[in-house]
This record gives C-alpha cells, structure tokens and sequence, in this order.
C-alpha cells in the first residue's frame, strides 16, 4: 500500500492497481488479495468464518425477536447500542452450548446450561438507567401466580432523574420459547405515582398468567415521565428508561 502522488488523485481500478482514499488521503496498493463469496463459502481455510457467520446470523435472529417481545417496556424509546449489547448475552448464551459442534451451537442450549438463566438475569439491559438503584427495595415474586410485591416502599428514596414528576411501573411475564422464537407478554397494568405517593407496599398483578410455552422471564420497566399543564409526557433522557429481569423460570 503506497500513498499517491500527482496533481490529479485516481479513484478505481487501473493496472492491477486499486486508487482509493483512506482517511481523506489517495492510496494506490495491488489489486486482490481480499476474500470473495466463493472463496468463503468454498475454501477450507474459510471453515473457522463460515461457522462464524452461521452462529451470528443465529444469534442475530433471537436478538430481534427478543427486543420486539420487550419492546412495550421502552415504546417510542431508542437505546444506545442495545442491539451490540443483546449481541453480547446471546453470544455468550450460544457459547454454553455443548450439545451442537462449533458453528450450530444454539442460544437456546445455552438457556437449557445450568450457568443459561443466571446470565438472563444478571445481565445489564439498561446501564444508563440502574433499576435497583432507582428502586432501592425488596421485589418477591409470587411463584403461584407471578404477582410482583415491592416491599417497604418509600416514594422519597426513589431516584427520580432530573425533570420527572411521576414514575410509571410496568411488569409483565415475557414467555420466551429460544427455539422457535415465539413469546407471549403478559403484563400486570401499568402503575404511576407521583411524589406524594404514600404506600409502602406495592403490588402488581399480571392481567393473565404464562402458559409455559418457554422460558419465562419476569421482566420490570420503569419510566419517568413529566407534569406539565396536569398532561403527563415521558422523558426521554439517557437515563429515563430501566429493563430488569427479576426472575427466570
């Protein structure tokens, strides 16, 4: 690769030659070399990229499905790198898989690992926006009927952001089959308080109970949200939106 020198900087293909800009400079280097379609698909020395893509394109799948399954909890809401990062779980979920060689290795394998819900439950969805930080209290999770108890409540340790007036709970049960990649939400109606909210018990009840159709998540989403003219608007701040799984089963 050399850098080019004339009046007049080529771009294209010219005598084996490749003319390009890199970093705003004119580059010529030989033409070739790189991979093609062919080369991967067929090539041996290609296996290690082949069973790469296959495992990404998989692992790609379930994120999709699963941000759409989620997605009541942050509508309207655009995280950061929330893709990359449910890219990280997934690839790593797929990783425990030891029943499948290298390149059919499967998240949903990976659920079935003994170390599998551990990493759904521990993971980070929403590092802007700590829910247990916000909510500094005990959540107890019902294993009957998934109703969700925050005890010892008290509205002035929550950590309202800068600007909210109210904070609205959603909690629901996501029943999430990795295999087949179909889910059902079943969610407890939304709660909203203000900070003259004088309970120090909080219950939400799920408006319809799981079938088993996967795993299932208990999943709580906060949102904070601002008064204005006795109308409610949500604040859309990097830190106004909170995803937590409480419990797998």
């Amino acid at each position: 690769m050399a850098e080019q020198k004339g009046i007049i900087p080529l771009v294209g293909t010219l005598g084996g030659i490749n003319f390009y800009y890199l970093n705003g400079k004119p580059i010529a280097r030989k033409a070739g070399g790189g991979f093609n379609g062919n080369a991967i698909k067929t090539k041996a020395s290609m296996q290690r990229v082949r069973e790469n893509a296959s495992e990404f394109g998989h692992c790609s799948e379930v994120n999709k499905a699963f941000r759409l399954a989620l997605r009541p909890f942050y509508k309207g809401y655009t995280f950061t790198h929330f893709h990359s990062r449910l890219m990280g779980l997934f690839t790593g979920l797929k990783d425990l898989d030891t029943a499948h060689k290298r390149g059919e290795r499967r998240v949903a394998e990976g659920i079935a690992h003994d170390d599998g819900l551990k990493l759904l439950q521990h993971f980070n969805y929403t590092p802007a926006c700590n829910v247990r930080k916000v909510l500094p209290f005990a959540f107890a999770i019902d294993s009957s009927n998934f109703e969700l108890t925050i005890s010892n409540f008290d509205i002035t340790q929550v950590g309202f952001v800068e600007g909210a007036t109210h904070i609205a709970l959603t909690y629901g049960v996501l029943d999430f089959d990795f295999n087949s990649l179909d889910s059902q939400l079943h969610l407890a109606p939304t709660m909203v308080m203000d900070a003259s909210y004088a309970a120090s018990n909080v219950t939400l009840t799920l408006s319809s109970l799981p079938s088993g159709i996967g795993t299932r998540l208990c999943v709580f989403g906060l949102r904070f949200y601002q008064e204005v003219d006795g109308a409610l608007y949500v604040l859309n701040a990097k830190d106004g939106v909170g995803i937590v799984v409480l419990e797998c089963f």
